[in-house]
């Protein structure tokens, strides 16, 4: 086994035992840091994600200021949209808007096959440059959406609080959801094994919509495809992390979608959420990143009871439920990753 196979995160994705648990957080790179915003005061996102001297740049802010087991690609879930035609647009104190939504079946007919590496190849130098830079020291991290996530944007044409059109698109032409979710998967898979031929290490898939879902709709409508992204996915011989939110009612069933590592959010309870998942299963989690602005002696407590929960099994991940949030203290974010590698389990 090559020496970076030896990285603590790594073999904690296999399940393997570690000397300490690994702790990276979602969102690391990004507006809690003074040194992203002052990159941000010339740059637009979507600039600072196209040109991979600034997104290694980003990439590395974090690993040179916290004492994190993993770095994870600057990028954003929503570049394979424009490629595929729909267009893109970052508007400020609103987010990600995208200009043409695909809401009927001739709008999927039109969306455009994409070649990862022609198309989104900026992604893939950013990482090449990356793993130069941190050869050694930690390993590095690709992502995408996953394609239920990725599809209710194009559908709703931002972000969403009832999925209103979303769902109905499911509910009333199941064949334009189908053939809209084929698209997104062929898409996503091709752009994921770019990554990985490009360096990524690891790779996770953000399904941060999907708790909008009951059981009985992720089950028909969503678990298939995600399940043949991740599958198409295991020629790579990377670990996959299975990210979502909002599923605490259904971990098992989207285990059942696959994947090395299955990372949920702060709404359940660590160990009630691994001996649900099955103790075999390597999973990552799960503070609730608001509490990283609380006292430092509150998120003591609450970072050793997720440690205390893991019980010293191998194959627990360190990490937050969902991203680290704008205006978090740096020195709150650093103090989490030395209270969980100086975690003793009794």
């Amino acid at each position: 086994m090559s020496e970076e196979n030896n990285f603590r995160f790594l073999k904690a994705c296999r399940g393997e035992p570690v000397d300490a648990t690994p702790v990276w957080f979602m969102r690391q790179a990004g507006r809690y840091m003074k040194a992203y915003r002052d990159l941000k005061e010339k740059h637009t996102f979507l600039e600072m994600c196209k040109t991979p001297e600034l997104a290694t740049e980003v990439t590395l802010q974090p690993v040179n200021a916290l004492n994190i087991d993993a770095a994870i690609i600057f990028a954003d879930i929503l570049l394979p949209l424009e490629p595929m035609g729909t267009g893109l647009e970052f508007i400020v104190g609103d987010g990600p808007s995208i200009p043409r939504p695909v809401r009927d079946a001739k709008a999927v007919e039109n969306l455009r096959p994409v070649n990862a590496e022609e198309q989104l190849g900026f992604v893939g130098d950013a990482i090449r440059m990356v793993r130069k830079e941190i050869s050694g020291k930690v390993p590095l991290i690709g992502f995408a959406g996953a394609p239920f996530t990725l599809s209710s944007y194009m559908v709703e044409g931002g972000k969403s609080r009832e999925f209103k059109i979303t769902k109905m698109m499911m509910f009333e032409t199941p064949e334009t959801w189908a053939l809209l979710m084929d698209k997104v998967c062929a898409t996503l898979i091709d752009y994921l094994k770019m990554q990985v031929k490009a360096g990524a290490q690891a790779l996770q898939i953000f399904d941060s919509w999907v708790g909008c879902l009951s059981p009985h709709d992720y089950t028909k409508y969503v678990l298939p495809y995600t399940k043949r992204v991740i599958d198409g996915l295991k020629e790579c011989g990377v670990p996959v992390i299975n990210f979502s939110t909002g599923t605490s009612t259904m971990l098992p069933t989207v285990a059942q979608a696959g994947g090395d590592v299955i990372s949920f959010d702060w709404r359940i309870s660590l160990d009630d959420a691994w001996k649900q998942i099955g103790y075999d299963q390597p999973i990552q989690g799960n503070l609730d990143p608001v509490l990283l602005f609380a006292p430092l002696p509150v998120i003591k407590e609450r970072v050793h009871e997720i440690m205390r929960q893991a019980d010293g099994r191998p194959g627990h991940i360190f990490n937050l439920g969902h991203g680290i949030l704008q205006h978090t203290p740096v020195d709150h974010v650093k103090a989490v990753c030395d209270m969980v590698h100086e975690y003793n389990h009794a």
